[in-house]
């Protein structure tokens, strides 16, 4: 109760300074919307994330939301107390539009006459209204594709639920990628045309879905205000057919040549289940070689898009052409984007997000750039891999949609023009915190220096982290055969074959002798970092190509290994993406290896681990060595592999560091 009075004497203080009744209409409206109040916190604490986004929840038939995002006014609102709700004057309520209509088949003409088809979730009252745009590659047939689309529409919004070119009932012909620029000006401008829509139009959508929309916005189309792209990749070359120039081959394969080879989904039965013939087991058709038939062992025919990746093995035209990064400074409408830190495409999430905050096309644009990032997969949950990160965790991102195309399409002013821009959430505590940018102002980058005594093999090794330099040089070897590789335990990966993802105890791995582990002291007060990693590595190989893969581990007191952020890199990709050079053997390189972003707090009692090793399968495929083009060949060699540190050559992964949550 003394929460509730706190709260309504601050909104009597506002009032006191309003210049006008239009913004006393909005304070009661905000108060009463839901039409109850629940202040989470100690009364007289500050809570210690400063601005926040809030959960808002949803009844069957009418969305009770409340922004609450002034920095004066930060507690968060809960809608579930109906007592007040039914002393509300009807007037102060929300109008919902409760009824709807689906207008199924619609066809949209392309610019080449190519005819697709869209469902079309309207309110059921006559009108113009905002509209929003959704173009999938899985059929609107989906389980699961239809209640968001419902939801919308009696939130007083049209939405065009479209089959792609090549899809479904689509006509024309599937090639990922390809087309969907120009296709989603297209589908975007005939949605902006018809009766239903008042012209301004927003794309929603994850995954494909969500580049679907970058690929949209790059073409700039004139009715297109707004987009919310989710869990999505930015570089279909850098953040989704490869990570460090390495082929995410159980994603490639199992999405590209078993689940969408053509023009429908398919099951992925035939390799996964238990009466699955052990030649046609993905256990055992992910280690062919040569990888470029690797296709006929699935689909006993050529796949074409997925000869194409393998034949563009470099970032060249054929990716060039296609990526949403080369295009940031053309795009003119605000996007927010939102992901996980062990989803397969994070690195798309954090990319879109610098992308449009530095270089987007406008102002507003710029301004209007937003990100969320939670401890989740391939989209928000309260458990990922083997961790619960607590109730906080999980997110309705309908109701975050909704307060962004409020925002942009109705004009409401909901608030999210005072948030900060980007939200994270802090593993290890299972916090979020607001923060004004990414990476986070202020961040301080400190090295954490490998060194060892030349034997950090497996976890029973000497191999050591630390924040001082090592004065003497010093090197450890481990031998790599792509016969034997390390095998995938979580990290970040989905979609494709089923590979284990997310955060999984380490320890079944550190006990071997091809993965060197170095390891800090334990922790006498918390670490806190967020924001970009990388390796800086020191290494060298007997032959004239290999991968080096690297982990950074969170150690608990009772020895889990717990993987917060990864990051793999083809030697040869040493300069860049774009240049194949190959290695002078046993030459000493200098690498710098990026990896997946995170945030975490390692606790007290708690130490940092750095796991360095030559392969992860089949979360990427096996580096053979050779130094052959890629996927060209059935011969491979094992590798000899040294880490050199210490002295001149000082290998160390970079931490971001940043204040702690409590300050």
């Amino acid at each position: 109760m003394v929460g509730i009075l706190n709260l309504f004497l601050h909104i009597y203080q506002r009032i006191l300074n309003l210049k006008n009744m239009k913004k006393l209409k909005f304070l009661l409206l905000a108060v009463f919307f839901s039409g109850s109040i629940t202040v989470q916190g100690q009364p007289g604490k500050t809570m210690e994330t400063g601005n926040q986004f809030n959960s808002y929840s949803a009844g069957s038939t009418n969305q009770n939301y409340m922004y609450a995002s002034d920095a004066r006014f930060s507690e968060r609102i809960n809608a579930s107390d109906q007592v007040l709700r039914n002393n509300i004057p009807e007037l102060l309520r929300k109008p919902v539009n409760n009824e709807i209509k689906i207008e199924r088949y619609r066809t949209i003409t392309l610019r080449d006459g190519v005819k697709i088809y869209a469902d079309v979730y309207l309110p059921a009252a006559p009108g113009k209204y905002p509209t929003i745009v959704v173009r999938t590659c899985y059929g609107v047939q989906r389980d699961g594709g239809h209640q968001d689309k419902i939801r919308f529409a009696q939130e007083g919004y049209a939405v065009v639920f479209a089959d792609i070119r090549g899809r479904y009932e689509s006509e024309g012909s599937w090639e990922p990628f390809r087309d969907e620029s120009k296709d989603g000006y297209d589908v975007i401008e005939w949605a902006a045309a018809q009766p239903f829509s008042n012209g301004k139009v927003a794309t929603q959508g994850g995954s494909y879905l969500g580049h679907n929309q970058w690929a949209a916005m790059s073409a700039t189309p004139p009715h297109l205000v707004a987009a919310f792209p989710g869990v999505a990749s930015t570089n279909i070359y850098a953040n989704w057919l490869t990570m460090g120039g390495a082929f995410r081959l159980s994603f490639n394969y199992g999405w590209g040549v078993v689940r969408m080879p053509n023009r429908i989904m398919l099951p992925q039965y035939w390799h996964t289940e238990a009466y699955t013939p052990e030649e046609l087991k993905y256990e055992n058709i992910l280690w062919h070689l040569p990888l470029k038939d690797g296709d006929l062992k699935s689909a006993g025919y050529a796949v074409k898009h997925y000869r194409d990746w393998i034949n563009h093995e470099s970032y060249d035209d054929y990716w060039k052409s296609i990526s949403d990064e080369e295009n940031f400074s053309k795009m003119n409408v605000p996007a927010h984007t939102y992901g996980g830190w062990f989803d397969i495409f994070l690195m798309g999430t954090i990319n879109g997000y610098i992308g449009m905050k530095n270089k987007a096309a406008t102002p507003e644009a710029r301004a209007g750039a937003r990100m969320i990032i939670g401890p989740w997969g391939h989209g928000p949950s309260q458990s990922f891999g083997t961790v619960d990160f607590g109730p906080t965790a999980n997110m309705k991102m309908f109701n975050r949609e909704l307060q962004f195309y409020d925002f942009h399409l109705k004009g409401i002013k909901n608030g999210l023009d005072l948030e900060d821009p980007v939200q994270l959430f802090y593993m290890g505590i299972d916090k979020w915190r607001s923060e004004k940018d990414y990476p986070i102002p202020g961040t301080q980058y400190k090295n954490l220096y490998l060194s060892s005594n030349g034997k950090a093999n497996s976890v029973r090794g000497d191999g050591v982290l630390s924040f001082e330099a090592p004065k003497k040089a010093a090197s450890d070897q481990y031998t790599y055969d792509p016969k034997t590789p390390i095998l995938t335990l979580g990290g970040n990966n989905c979609c494709g074959s089923p590979t284990q993802a997310g955060p999984y105890d380490q320890r079944p791995l550190e006990r071997m002798e091809d993965l060197l582990v170095y390891t800090s002291e334990f922790l006498k007060s918390p670490v806190t970092i967020a924001g970009p990693m990388k390796m800086k590595l020191f290494a060298a190989t007997d032959g004239p190509d290999t991968d080096w893969m690297i982990k950074l581990v969170d150690v608990y007191p009772d020895g889990r290994a717990m993987p917060i952020s990864e990051g793999i890199l083809r030697a040869r990709f040493r300069e860049g993406l774009d240049k194949i050079k190959l290695l002078t053997p046993n030459q000493v390189y200098e690498y710098e290896i990026e990896m997946t972003g995170t945030a975490n707090v390692f606790l007290p009692g708690h130490r940092i681990r750095v796991d360095i090793t030559s392969s992860n399968f089949p979360q990427f495929d096996r580096n053979p060595n050779t130094g052959d083009p890629f996927g060209s060949s059935d011969r491979i060699r094992v590798a000899q592999q040294t880490i050199h540190h210490g002295g001149s050559r000082l290998s160390s992964i970079v931490l971001p560091m940043v204040p702690p949550l409590n300050k």
